[in-house]
């Protein structure tokens, strides 16, 4: 049976595929709703009431990890960030694939790190079809530059660098130094046996 109802190429619906649609529409307005409140939340001036928002939302947090003002999230059940890490102001942050931030890792002001994007070839160009969800996975003691892109099936090794306003497209190795769009290996980090501790954030921020 079909209803006279149909999607946005003129496709006929069935009943079945009526019901899927709304509640997939309810379930992505919910979540919606939930990423603006933390949008609001971001711009609480501490640390502590932040990091509480951020965990009842499904978070995961290790100890003495912050996440300055201003973060931006995208489903932020799948994002695990370890220990001792601090992310920096306007940060954004995409949970639609699995996001692991490791410990010690020093990400800088307004770097977005997606995991999800579209498929240009994609027939109809809609959200089902056109979304490439893939993990991202960012290990120990790595530096991320302001307003660097790490885009989506990237691996960066442990102590790597990536610097400001890079595109990231590939794995990065470890302790590699990476720059440019898209970022390419320009140098190698001397110090291989890293054990510092990033230690507080600053206040207010």
């Amino acid at each position: 049976m079909e209803l006279p109802i149909t999607d946005k190429t003129g496709k006929k619906l069935t009943p079945q595929e009526v019901v899927n649609k709304g509640v997939n529409r309810v379930g992505n307005i919910f979540l919606e709703f939930q990423v603006y409140l933390l949008h609001l939340v971001g711009c609480l001036p501490s640390h502590f009431l932040r990091k509480v928002f951020y965990l009842l939302a499904g978070i995961k947090i290790g100890k003495g990890s912050v996440i300055h003002m201003g973060a931006r999230f995208y489903d932020p059940r799948n994002i695990v960030i370890g220990e001792d890490s601090i992310l920096g102001e306007k940060i954004v942050l995409d949970g639609r694939a699995k996001l692991v931030i490791g410990s010690h890792v020093d990400i800088a002001s307004e770097v977005m790190i997606y995991n999800s994007q579209h498929n240009v070839e994609a027939e109809h160009f809609s959200a089902m079809e056109t979304v490439i969800e893939e993990p991202v996975t960012i290990e120990d003691y790595v530096f991320i530059g302001p307003r660097a892109i790490i885009l989506p099936g990237i691996k960066i090794g442990k102590g790597a660098v990536v610097g400001a306003g890079a595109v990231v497209t590939k794995e990065v190795p470890p302790y590699a130094i990476v720059g440019g769009v898209p970022a390419k290996i320009i140098g190698e980090r001397k110090n291989k046996n890293l054990h510092y501790i990033l230690g507080r954030a600053r206040l207010f921020r």
